[in-house]
């Protein structure tokens, strides 16, 4: 096991810090395997206390990464949750230790199917085997143990992030404190599997794909991911939030009668699937979404959602949004419902929003408040300074 900081990727030399399993310490895997070495990629913010107390996970989604509040190396975008994280933010830097790692089968510095097989001396590609969240949380759980911490204070991650959060509460619950799991679910519904689906053969369609060896070509298949990128962001907003943004208004002054763009969120949608190719492996997509379509909280437990919390200490704050019809309300309930059953402690709050999906990601002072509540409710109740210690 070794760490290091800085790291490359396509030739790139991205910051921040790496977890190395190796030979000797692989990571075993739910389809049997076991991976070795790894390289678990991540960020940290803010600083460890003494006692080792004030430590928080966050969970990315399916298109984040680690750079939770940084400029990002490859875009020059400021970080996901920027507005959040820093000295005197909701996720406070001066009393709290902030971690977040790259997911398994990333394309961001760790492994995954864009990483050199040890076995063959080329890049996986579709011979990389196949994860779960499972898999990706005890990836992190390696990288907590190598980080010398016995118990988060807290687990917060959004859509397949809140998986990750909700994985961790499950088969953690003595490392958890508390969980936020937002806009989230305890498994992938139909609707869900089938605009993975979508998105996949949108990839696997593309002719420079190359049966998943794009790499070994030169190739890329920039087409197929952009269209996956284009169908999914559709489901990351709302009608109302599109028609604001966007109504019918044309890109031009009239309309082409051709196939162009002739809609300003024609335009916008292209932009969002063409930025997105320069900073994504299509094979890590379709890893990735994959494993989100095998999440079943409830799988091991009799099929009963109830059985997976049974005789949990954690505090859960369950938070979900009006408009997100990608994760809807519903799901959330059914996971409160659930913990309310075992009569674990919940918090649950529908915030008001018609921004979609998207919506824990943004300027959202409903959401923002929540969290800045039930944090300092759990601070204080665990007795963590604010600053100085």
């Amino acid at each position: 096991m070794s760490t290091s900081q800085s790291h490359s990727v396509s030739g790139a030399v991205l910051p921040g810090h790496q977890l190395v399993l190796g030979p000797d310490a692989p990571l075993h895997l739910d389809c049997g395997e076991d991976l070795a070495p790894v390289t678990i990629a991540y960020q940290t913010y803010g600083r460890l206390n003494a006692d080792k107390s004030n430590a928080i996970l966050i969970c990315h989604a399916l298109t984040g990464d680690h750079y939770v509040a940084d400029i990002h190396p490859i875009t020059g975008k400021p970080g996901w949750w920027q507005e959040l994280v820093g000295p005197g933010r909701i996720l406070d830097t001066d009393r709290y230790f902030l971690i977040c790692s790259n997911v398994l089968g990333g394309c961001m510095g760790t492994t995954g199917p864009a990483d050199i097989n040890p076995a063959t001396g080329k890049p996986w590609g579709v011979t990389f085997p196949g994860i779960t969240i499972a898999d990706m949380v005890r990836a992190q759980v390696r990288l907590v143990d190598h980080l010398g911490i016995d118990q988060l204070f807290s687990v917060i991650g959004g859509s397949m992030g809140g998986m990750q959060v909700l994985e961790w509460a499950v088969r953690y619950p003595h490392r958890v404190f508390t969980a936020i799991p937002i806009a989230s679910a305890a498994r992938h519904s139909a609707q869900n599997i089938a605009f993975g689906e979508v998105g996949r053969q949108a990839v696997i369609a593309d002719p420079d794909w190359c049966q998943g060896d794009y790499l070994l070509h030169g190739k890329r298949p920039q087409n197929g991911l952009a269209v996956a990128r284009m169908a999914a962001h559709i489901t990351y907003l709302s009608e109302a939030a599109l028609h604001r943004k966007f109504g019918r208004n044309l890109q031009g002054r009239k309309l082409t009668y051709g196939f162009n763009a002739d809609f300003q969120v024609e335009s916008y949608l292209r932009h969002q699937g063409s930025s997105f190719v320069d900073r994504f492996d299509a094979n890590s997509y379709l890893y990735i979404t994959r494993a989100m379509d095998y999440f079943d909280l409830a799988a091991d437990h009799g099929g009963v959602l109830a059985n997976a919390f049974r005789g949990t200490k954690v505090r859960f704050c369950v938070i979900s949004f009006t408009s997100d019809w990608l994760f809807p309300t519903r799901e959330s309930r059914a996971v409160v419902h659930a913990l309310n059953a075992v009569a674990a402690n919940v918090s649950f709050v529908e915030v008001e929003s018609d921004k979609g999906h998207d919506a824990f990601l943004l300027d959202e002072p409903e959401f923002h408040a929540t969290l800045y509540g039930f944090l300092e409710g759990a601070a204080e109740h665990r007795g963590l300074p604010r600053a100085g210690w």
